[in-house]
């Protein structure tokens, strides 16, 4: 086993990697800027007003949400895998992500039905955030209904995953009534995307990720003794039900917030945790959690840096970036090492 040198060593190597990728993605653009004017612009020294422009209002604020995007989808989907000690449970799996998509459909798809400058109401930017969030509560809220009348863990899986059918049906039939211009509309929501938000956006979006945050940072003492099974974690006195219910809000907290900010972002919540587990090689959740941050945003950022296709003017669907680019890389990794440690 690494000892905690090694671990030192190797969260000194992700953080520097972290500010490398960050300085990176926000060069890269459709519009090429130095790194120096980018440290200059950061720095409030800039003197190209132009590109502090770009860099302040555009490039900043995406370079931000993506690694609170990637670190919050990776601790979401570290969570859900502890909790249900399944290795591909993912940070959507509570139904979560469809909650918020059936919000979105009902605001997007549904506001056909409403004419004038309601219409135009429900289909602003901050109604589909508030309808996302909406519909991510009501899921949480039925879960957790369900989760405090439920022993078996599995059976939350279970109940998660029918939340997510229903959910889907009901996105179905809205579809089936929506003309294409809804459609189209709705399906690059889907795609997901970094680069729509305002300061006053993020800094809602930084607020509800910090309280995710916190309330996973309390539950690695829980996480690290579910490992041990249910049996034995209530032999040592840990209180199952009240662990389970701060990581299902925790989780709910993060991955609603995300997708009703960014939209549903792919394979990230689901491969950025065993990506950590073959290089740390440990199972321990105080080193996992903060080194699935930087995993997370580090490959957030890769991703982002990727489907802004440098020096071109077109931007590709972020959510097919990070499968094409994470899947065959993880993919690689387990066929090398060939154990999830659960």
């Amino acid at each position: 086993m690494p000892n905690q040198q090694t671990y030192s060593t190797a969260f000194i190597v992700l953080i520097a990697l972290l500010v490398c990728c960050f300085f990176i993605n926000i060069s890269l653009g459709s519009v090429s800027i130095p790194l120096h004017a980018v440290f200059d612009s950061v720095l409030g020294t800039a003197t190209n007003e132009s590109w502090s422009y770009i860099i302040q209002n555009y490039r900043l604020p995406k370079a931000i949400t993506a690694i609170l995007v990637g670190s919050g989808l990776g601790i979401s989907g570290l969570l859900m895998q502890t909790l249900f000690r399944n290795p591909l449970a993912g940070p959507f799996v509570l139904g979560i992500s469809s909650g918020a998509s059936l919000g979105v459909a009902l605001v997007i798809l549904g506001s056909g039905l409403f004419g004038g400058a309601f219409a135009v109401l429900l289909t602003s930017k901050w109604s589909v955030v508030i309808a996302a969030s909406l519909g991510s509560f009501l899921v949480l809220l039925s879960v957790l209904i369900v989760s405090s009348r439920v022993r078996d863990t599995m059976a939350i899986l279970i109940i998660g995953l029918m939340f997510a059918s229903i959910t889907g049906a009901i996105v179905g039939v809205l579809s089936y009534f929506s003309s294409a211009e809804q459609l189209q509309r709705y399906v690059f929501w889907g795609f997901g995307s970094l680069g729509n938000l305002s300061w006053v956006e993020l800094g809602v979006f930084a607020l509800i990720y910090g309280v995710g945050l916190v309330l996973s940072l309390a539950s690695i003492k829980a996480l690290n003794t579910l490992l041990l099974g249910d049996n034995y974690a209530k032999s040592l006195g840990l209180n199952i039900k009240q662990s389970r219910l701060f990581i299902i809000v925790a989780t709910s907290l993060l991955a609603g917030t995300i997708t009703a900010f960014a939209g549903p972002i792919a394979f990230i919540g689901l491969a950025i945790p065993h990506l950590t587990r073959l290089v740390f090689n440990t199972s321990n959740h105080k080193i996992l959690l903060p080194a699935v941050l930087l995993f997370g945003g580090i490959i957030m950022l890769i991703c982002d840096t990727i489907a802004q296709i440098p020096n071109s003017d077109y931007t590709l669907p972020i959510n097919a970036i990070t499968s094409l680019v994470g899947a065959p890389i993880v993919i690689w990794l387990l066929v090398r090492k060939r154990n999830l440690m659960f």
